[in-house]
């Protein structure tokens, strides 16, 4: 299998769908516990690996799905450039198709924007076995509709994401870790105090009484944040590991939120208003993004994390459970439900790719 090309997964995919097979899409499989439970014959995009353009002046990298993250990011860093929503690598298992697919993003998505921001174009080829192309290499493409973007979180059950033209930046020049003794309540309030002044805040983190800040820019706005918001500054070579591990979904609450699971709690992963007051709900709590991101280890019902979540205008996310019967995403009202059925069956008209894994038959 080695070389694949764009017409040997074309030849793949009709050749399940005129045999009524169905496939699962992976790279390592890294995010396999991610959604519902993966079905389907194996079909494998890492052989189909590569950077195939990069333009470090227009800040555009174009890369096969197979890739690995940590390559991008090794080739990014030789030009001074990075992903700047910080995608999680998962030991290094992470793909740049999983990567779009999964639509996961790392630390300083509140600062930076997410990985749908990021994606300016994709090669998809669909349940025909066509190949697509979508979107382009720069940010003001606005022929068409915009379904690159549509691609990305929706776990390839719309098409395999072939290639992707991703927009990169520079690397901040300075960056400062700051540690605050705070509570969630006390924290959360700072958050949005700092949130409407001119700082560069780039990632947040708040667990076990203890605020971290992250502050990234030109020296003089990182040295004159550090001034303005005293705490205590945490030494580089500290700072990093732990933010690499939040990233990457390694460092203490995410082992500890997986001995629990094991144990038989869930591990929820709420988007909430960063404005919404510390939830009353059971069990450990890791808020980021400033407070728009909370991950929850509990026992709790699933029912009432959801209604939590949604009595303060957010939604919760079953991120990791042994039992997923529930459902994983927040249920859609009949209107949306109708919609992602029809996209369905416009790109994967043969119910080709990953059925199952967001809802229901979808």
């Amino acid at each position: 299998m080695a070389g694949l090309t764009i017409a040997d997964l074309q030849a793949r995919v009709r050749q399940a769908a005129e045999s009524g097979q169905a496939l699962c899409l992976r790279g390592h499989g890294s995010k396999d516990f991610y959604g519902q439970e993966a079905r389907g014959e194996p079909l494998s995009t890492l052989e189909f690996a590569g950077i195939s353009a990069y333009e470090p002046s227009e800040l555009v990298v174009t890369a096969k799905a197979g890739t690995p993250i940590a390559e991008l990011e090794a080739l990014l860093a030789s030009q001074g450039q990075h992903l700047p929503f910080e995608p999680p690598r998962f030991g290094g298992r992470g793909t740049v198709g999983g990567m779009v697919a999964a639509g996961l993003s790392g630390p300083a998505r509140a600062s930076a924007g997410s990985v749908r921001d990021h994606v300016l174009g994709l090669t998809l080829i669909n349940g025909r076995g066509e190949a697509m192309n979508f979107g382009g290499t720069v940010m003001k493409n606005v022929a068409g509709y915009d379904v690159s973007r549509l691609m990305t979180g929706a776990l390839g059950v719309l098409g395999l994401i072939a290639e992707v033209s991703i927009k990169v930046l520079p690397l901040p020049v300075a960056s400062a870790t700051l540690r605050f003794e705070m509570e969630a309540a006390e924290a959360l309030q700072a958050l949005n105090r700092w949130g409407g002044k001119p700082l560069p805040l780039q990632a947040s983190a708040c667990w076990d009484g203890a605020l971290i800040l992250r502050l990234a820019g030109a020296e003089a706005a990182v040295a004159a944040a550090q001034r303005s918001l005293g705490g205590e500054l945490i030494p580089q070579d500290l700072a990093l590991p732990f933010w690499t591990g939040l990233r990457d979904q390694s460092d203490e609450f995410f082992l500890g939120a997986e001995r629990a699971v094991q144990g038989g709690a869930r591990l929820w992963r709420l988007s909430v208003p960063q404005t919404a007051p510390v939830l009353n709900l059971p069990g450990e709590q890791l808020i980021e993004w400033g407070g728009a991101q909370r991950w929850l280890t509990t026992p709790a019902a699933d029912a009432q994390v959801r209604e939590a979540a949604a009595a303060v205008g957010g939604h919760a996310t079953l991120y990791r459970a042994a039992d997923k019967a529930a459902g994983v995403f927040a249920p859609l009202s009949a209107p949306l439900m109708r919609i992602h059925r029809d996209l369905k069956k416009a790109f994967d008209p043969h119910a080709v790719f990953n059925p199952g894994r967001l809802y229901g038959d979808l």
